[in-house]
């Protein structure tokens, strides 16, 4: 099941490198300058947060293996995106495909990396999300060799869709069949005392979400515009601006795999600490006037945004039951989903009023704000499986 949880990160990592690294690329395709742009990625949100509800429920029902078919559809949008986005009409639908298909990946591996962790004990979500981060390095480096050789934007692109295949194969033969497999068997155990599923903690969780939104709001702004502020604020090349986003993502791998051994128990000074050095890492950014400069501030932020989802998933999965398994990982993920998805317009409508520079403040904020609500996270202790969860955010 962890190798199962890892492979998947791991594609989903490949597709999300390639696709901060070909921003530029994709944008010069399409004509369209950074508030054209801000518009075309708000449709990833029209197609990823449906997506996201019915995703847990999928899974609720027909089990794991849900997972393996968002990620080989996840690597095909891909591919739809590089082939007709050569305007904003075009690229805004395509964009919606992508949402669809990654708002149902995101949730489904994080499912599947969240049963991994109860399985085996021990922090699993954390390290799984490294994973994601170190392939999204790969991904960036990749294409920025590729764009660099003067390859199709489309080229980076197929080799994502078909490492997501593999991914898809391997899950699906690997990762249990149906519903609540290895599931406690007495009924007792999936629910309350008389047997039934407890009422799913929806206002906790949706707290917790919003936590996470702050947190993907601030992440995903990196990724998705540090090869254009490369680009557009410090003058560098496309080959070299795609160093940029893996800049970022090899910070937060560290970063990931560093700190994956801490418990949810400690939530809230993790959450904290990273809130503020990601704060600090976008005032740095926006202060940058050469490479190395806007590196380092790549680097703080990619330390201080790297912990702050995944500990909030483990503060999850520390106390729902698998029976809410699939819906719970929804809720969080898809209320968190409204940062990532408003993060990277978040980043180009501030640009068009205040710069790019003046943007990436506003983004520091966004870490401020979240350093506030810190103290609300109580994660508590581990309760039995399938015990009604008691969250509170």
């Amino acid at each position: 099941m962890v190798r199962a949880a890892t492979l998947a990160f791991a594609a989903f990592g490949v597709f999300w490198g390639v696709w901060g690294a070909s921003i530029p690329r994709i944008r010069a395709q399409a004509d369209l300058d950074e508030a054209g742009l801000g518009v075309a990625l708000l449709f990833v949100g029209a197609g990823a947060l449906p997506a996201m509800l019915l995703t847990g429920r999928a899974i609720d029902r027909w089990g794991l293996r849900v997972a393996a078919a968002t990620i080989a559809s996840l690597g095909a949008a891909g591919v739809t995106v590089a082939l007709v986005a050569d305007d904003l009409a075009s690229l805004s639908m395509a964009l919606a495909l992508v949402g669809v298909t990654s708002g149902a990946a995101d949730v489904a591996i994080n499912s599947v990396a969240g049963r991994a962790e109860r399985d085996a004990g021990r922090p699993v979500i954390t390290r799984a999300h490294g994973v994601f981060s170190l392939f999204v390095v790969i991904g960036s480096l990749g294409t920025g060799l590729l764009a660099s050789a003067g390859t199709p934007v489309a080229a980076p692109f197929l080799l994502a869709a078909l490492a997501a295949l593999c991914a898809a194969v391997r899950m699906a033969r690997v990762l249990p069949a149906g519903p609540d497999a290895g599931a406690p068997a007495h009924p007792a155990a999936a629910g309350g005392d008389d047997g039934r599923t407890p009422a799913l903690p929806t206002l906790s969780l949706v707290g917790l979400g919003l936590l996470g939104a702050l947190a993907f709001a601030s992440e995903n702004a990196h990724q998705s515009w540090s090869a254009v502020f490369a680009t557009d604020a410090l003058g560098a090349e496309a080959g070299v601006a795609a160093i940029a986003p893996a800049v970022f993502a090899g910070g937060a791998a560290i970063t990931r795999f560093s700190a994956g051994g801490i418990s949810a128990s400690r939530g809230r000074p993790v959450l904290a600490v990273g809130a503020g050095v990601a704060a600090a890492g976008a005032v740095v950014i926006a202060g940058s006037h050469s490479l190395v400069v806007n590196a380092i501030g790549l680097v703080l932020a990619a330390a201080g945004t790297a912990v702050l989802f995944p500990m909030i998933l483990s503060v999850v999965s520390l106390r729902i039951g698998e029976a809410q398994r699939g819906r719970a990982t929804s809720v969080v993920s898809t209320v968190a989903y409204l940062g990532f998805l408003l993060g990277p317009s978040y980043v180009g409508l501030s640009a068009a009023v205040v710069g790019l520079r003046g943007a990436m403040l506003a983004v520091a904020f966004l870490g401020a704000l979240l350093l506030v609500f810190t103290p609300l996270v109580r994660p508590g202790s581990r309760r039995a499986v399938g015990a009604a969860p008691s969250l509170q955010a």
